[in-house]
């Protein structure tokens, strides 16, 4: 009888409340004809959600150019960008994402179908949780194994296999909001699969909900707690730092109880996406009109009703220690040389609380839409608004194009791995040097200069096959 590996039995068995604790009486037949192995598989899926969002979230938010690492033990070179596949973090990524998938198909082959109370709403979930991983893995890497020493998928095959096990997971799905938050991630993966007929369709669908919110859960009195909360705001040290054209935007993440019992969730789709989805295959045909109206209806729509609070954030100093010259008042912000300054981007925390925007927020407005004539003006926009609206949820990385290598440690131990897979692609227009992250602040005019607005070298280079997925 095969015995499961130890982070196996922790996680399904304990679910959130895990401890490194290996009974080398507990086999796989054992587990999986136990009453309630439906119940504890699910929590020990959930938790793995979790984790894997933690990663996903941390990772990718400092490779982008929406916080630098002022401070922590995370990757140091992230902010570079460098992605070496030898890198710790790297593996750290795969491992969560990977663990997912395996976990998901155990419990799909394995755990569920001895179950006789198993539930469609259960076996849903798992597809769910299947087609997720196979998503991040498509959106995240140049290539992944989807068996264990099996050949790299690229990432058109993993997001092909997201919609077929996201189609099943939908078949089984009874509850609404469920099956529209599976529905729009389809619309996700033929996003970046560059099928704009389909995402579209899949998105319109999605549109019903302009409520839809899908997130995961997390529980710090149990040992899993939000990482990128900690490090943008319950830590003594301020860890992670905006850049201060999206410091209105921070924290999105925080806490007012005990830190251990006010874990905020992370969001893993949302409505929003819908319309961003739509307004895109819009734009990228020249229909200037009708996306320029869904990117306003999205403003009125969804992200108006989205919820605030108004948080005390006095204690933020950006004290990290990498970098000592954060504006911490109300400073005006051009977004680079070249652009005017703006009012209301940097907060001064210390004249009273700040607007925490919970799920999503922006400073796109209709107005400036309606000045948006041309293609490239209305792509800036948008793109301005998909940075906003998924700020610290962990996609920015990959509108910039950037992908991770498949990691050192499965290239050692599985001779499929080729020397193309263990490459980062990090596209030519992506600033290194930790450009991204860069300004100057003049403190005599209170003013804080980007070294590079994203957005625009994002048009500027919307042909290159790595970002834009409908410009042909």
């Amino acid at each position: 009888m095969k015995k499961l590996a130890l982070y196996t039995i922790v996680i399904t068995m304990l679910g959130l409340g895990a401890c490194d604790v290996l009974n080398p009486n507990v086999t796989g037949d054992v587990y999986v004809d136990n009453a309630g192995a439906t119940s504890s598989w699910m929590n020990g899926l959930r938790r793995q959600l979790a984790l894997t969002m933690n990663q996903v979230v941390v990772s990718t938010e400092l490779v982008s150019d929406n916080y630098f690492n002022n401070r922590t033990l995370s990757s140091k070179v992230f902010d570079i960008p460098q992605i070496d596949y030898f890198d710790l973090d790297v593996n750290n990524m795969q491992v969560q994402i990977q663990t997912l998938r395996t976990m998901a198909e155990y419990g799909l082959s394995t755990v569920l179908p001895k179950d006789s109370s198993t539930r469609d709403s259960l076996v849903a979930e798992v597809y769910f949780s299947l087609g997720f991983a196979h998503l991040l893995s498509g959106e995240i890497f140049v290539g992944l194994p989807a068996t264990d020493k099996g050949g790299v998928l690229t990432p058109a095959e993993h997001l092909n296999t997201a919609i077929s096990n996201l189609d099943k997971a939908i078949s089984l799905q009874s509850n609404v909001a469920e099956k529209a938050a599976y529905t729009l991630l389809k619309a996700r993966a033929y996003y970046s699969l560059g099928d704009a007929a389909n995402a579209a369709k899949f998105a319109q669908e999605a549109m019903g909900n302009t409520a839809l919110l899908r997130q995961v859960k997390y529980d710090g009195a149990n040992g899993v707690s939000n990482d990128m909360q900690t490090y943008i705001f319950s830590s003594v040290n301020n860890e992670f730092a905006p850049l201060p054209r999206l410091d209105f935007l921070d924290p999105k993440y925080y806490h007012i109880n005990l830190i251990a019992t006010d874990q905020k969730p992370v969001t893993i789709v949302k409505a929003e996406e819908a319309w961003l989805i739509l307004a895109e295959t819009q734009i990228s045909a020249n229909n200037l009109d009708a996306g320029r109206t869904t990117l306003k209806n999205l403003l009125t729509n969804v992200v108006a009703q989205r919820p605030t609070v108004q948080l005390d954030d006095s204690k933020e100093t950006r004290n990290g220690g990498n970098r000592k010259d954060y504006p911490l008042t109300s400073a005006q912000v051009k977004f680079d040389a070249e652009d005017s300054p703006k009012s209301g981007y940097v907060l001064d925390r210390k004249a009273g609380p700040v607007t925490a925007y919970t799920v999503s927020g922006t400073k796109v407005t209709p107005s400036l839409l309606d000045g948006a004539v041309t293609q490239d003006q209305l792509l800036y926009l948008l793109y301005r608004m998909r940075q906003e609206i998924f700020f610290a949820e962990g996609r920015r990385m990959m509108d910039l194009g950037i992908k991770f290598p498949v990691s050192q440690t499965e290239q050692l131990n599985n001779s499929n791995v080729k020397d193309a897979d263990i490459k980062a692609q990090i596209p030519s227009f992506i600033p290194l040097n930790r450009g991204m992250d860069d300004f100057t602040y003049d403190v005599t005019n209170n003013l804080v200069t980007m070294k590079y607005d994203m957005n625009r070298v994002l048009v500027s280079n919307k042909t290159s096959p790595f970002i834009f997925p409908f410009i042909k």
